[in-house]
């Protein structure tokens, strides 16, 4: 690791310590500190400022350490050059040192120059590590005799925050003169590493802080899942998934070279934008009814009133047995009619599951059981079957009436008005238009904008195949079994020659195999059966 390659192409001086060196090393520390503003990457952040403040004072070697909420001082990078030694941060070598205690019963530890640096906010300038005094240089003593090493001049500088905290030390190693000799670090090395401490310090707290606020929005948005979970445990999984499916379909389409995609691509910050709408995308549901949202039978409100239509089925049973008792019916004609209404009720809670497209002779059926004439608690005669329950048990597929559906479906809009009432920041300004769209239809025939293919992104339409994937092959709904991978994407397919579905999506998400990795993340395993993908409807290898 070098700082060339760390500061993507910003060139620095050797940094020698000469004082009439010092216009064009304050040059180089207002560069140094437009590239830390720049820096997203925690751990490349801190490489950065290691690496800076090694090349404005040329030292030879450098520690940067960070304060724990257990009051330690953790190392975070250390860097050598001379002997190649480079530890912590992206170089993928950890740093096997512990910690630095800040205290030892309960006392501050003074003897340690990083530890005192850090609890007093004052920086350290040793001239040599071995002829000072006041400070424990046991450690750096053992590392010189394994390494063969000579540790001599010491710039240890407090980072402290806008608060006067200090979040951390920065430690510099062996000053070099023009010649290579290691000389003591000058005051003007000194006045440049604290400043340039205090510039990292400002750095690093605002990457913090901007991460602290990004991990409170993403947990806010996990809270308002939670919610829907809560409220149903058939939408919480749904929640998890349609986002990490979105984004594998997003990726693949990023790596495409070839065909009308190709030219699609995403940064770090659309990647993520990506997510918080998937995150997002079905927050409207907070709004939904439960009894709607968790309705497993076509009969199901708050509870299922196919209860209701066997205990009437009961007393019509009742009633023909105590006619039957009477002498008003002969046997044979009785039993036959006690048949025929237990042959009804089963037909009824068949009907009522909802698993199968109702045919036109099912729905006359119930028509003529709903016919049927019995007392009610009043002591009135009835038909057997109210409107409603009549209107529900001919549902002629799944379990939601044409109202019920309206009120599933407004859940999208109300995701929208609660996204667009949001003041999102510039990189995610397009969360509402990513998470709104996913109900959509390419002919425009989609709800609740109608919006044709050419007026959504492609971010968009990549939720709206992930979300019709996710539900197609889930299996923790209560009204059907989770289909299998061929099953899926043949009605996929097939929605991609009806125009619901982007028919280019829809190829990159069979191509590059989304839909088995996917599989093998989500799906059980009798669910992942072979897939012939040229017998797919619609799809072009």
């Amino acid at each position: 690791m070098n700082f060339v390659d760390t500061t993507q192409g910003l060139r620095l001086g050797t940094g020698v310590g000469r004082e009439e060196d010092l216009g064009e090393r304050l040059e180089q520390l207002n560069l140094i500190g437009a590239s830390l503003s720049a820096e997203r990457d925690i751990d490349r952040l801190l490489e950065l400022i290691l690496a800076a403040a090694k090349s404005i004072t040329g030292a030879d070697g450098g520690t940067l350490y960070r304060v724990t909420e257990d009051k330690t001082l953790r190392f975070e990078i250390v860097r050598t050059s001379s002997l190649k030694y480079y530890l912590g941060g992206t170089s993928g070598n950890p740093v096997p040192f512990y910690p630095i205690q800040l205290y030892k019963d309960g006392r501050p530890n003074h003897s340690m120059v990083a530890a005192h640096a850090a609890l007093t906010g004052k920086t350290v300038n040793i001239a040599d590590a071995y002829t000072a005094d006041g400070f424990d240089f046991s450690g750096t003593r053992a590392f010189d005799a394994k390494t063969g090493y000579r540790s001599r001049s010491f710039l240890t500088v407090p980072m402290r925050n806008h608060e006067h905290e200090t979040i951390g030390v920065l430690q510099l190693i062996n000053a070099q003169g023009r010649s290579g000799e290691i000389v003591a670090f000058s005051a003007s090395d000194q006045r440049l590493a604290e400043s340039l401490a205090s510039q990292a310090a400002i750095a690093l707290t605002n990457r913090m802080l901007i991460m602290q606020l990004e991990q409170l929005f993403e947990s806010f948005i996990n809270l308002i899942n939670s919610a829907i979970d809560e409220k149903s445990p058939y939408t919480g999984g749904h929640c998890e998934r349609v986002p990490q499916l979105t984004m594998m379909l997003a990726e693949a389409v990023n790596e495409t070279r070839e065909g009308p995609l190709s030219d699609f691509r995403m940064t770090e910050k659309d990647r993520y934008e990506l997510k918080i709408a998937g995150l997002l995308h079905d927050c409207g549901k907070v709004t939904t009814p439960v009894h709607v949202v968790d309705k497993a039978t076509k009969l199901e409100t708050i509870y299922d009133r196919i209860s209701l239509v066997d205990t009437r089925f009961e007393v019509l049973k009742r009633d023909l047995e105590i006619e039957g008792l009477r002498g008003g019916m002969a046997p044979n004609e009785l039993q036959q009619r006690l048949r025929q209404l237990d042959d009804d009720r089963a037909f009824l809670r068949a009907c009522n599951i909802g698993g199968e497209r109702m045919k036109d002779e099912d729905i006359e059926r119930v028509r003529r059981i709903a016919a049927y004439r019995w007392r009610d608690a009043s002591g009135r005669e009835a038909n057997f079957l109210t409107d409603d329950e009549v209107k529900n048990l001919t549902i002629r597929a799944g379990t939601l009436t044409d109202d019920e559906r309206k009120v599933i479906n407004h859940h999208i809009v109300a995701t929208i008005k609660m996204l667009e009432a949001l003041p999102w920041p510039k990189h995610l300004t397009n969360v509402p238009e990513y998470a709104g769209g996913h109900h959509e239809r390419m002919d425009g025939k989609g709800y609740p904008r109608g919006l044709r293919r050419e007026q959504m992104s492609v971010q968009a339409r990549c939720m709206g195949i992930a979300d019709i994937f996710e539900a197609l092959t889930a299996r923790d709904r209560p009204y059907k079994k989770g289909k299998t991978l061929s099953e899926s994407l043949e009605i996929l397919g097939r929605m991609k020659l009806n125009h619901h579905i982007d028919p280019d999506l829809f190829d990159v998400f069979v191509r590059h195999k989304v839909y088995r990795r996917y599989a093998e993340m989500f799906l059980d395993p009798e669910q992942i059966d072979a897939v012939d993908e040229s017998k797919i409807p619609g799809f072009r290898p």
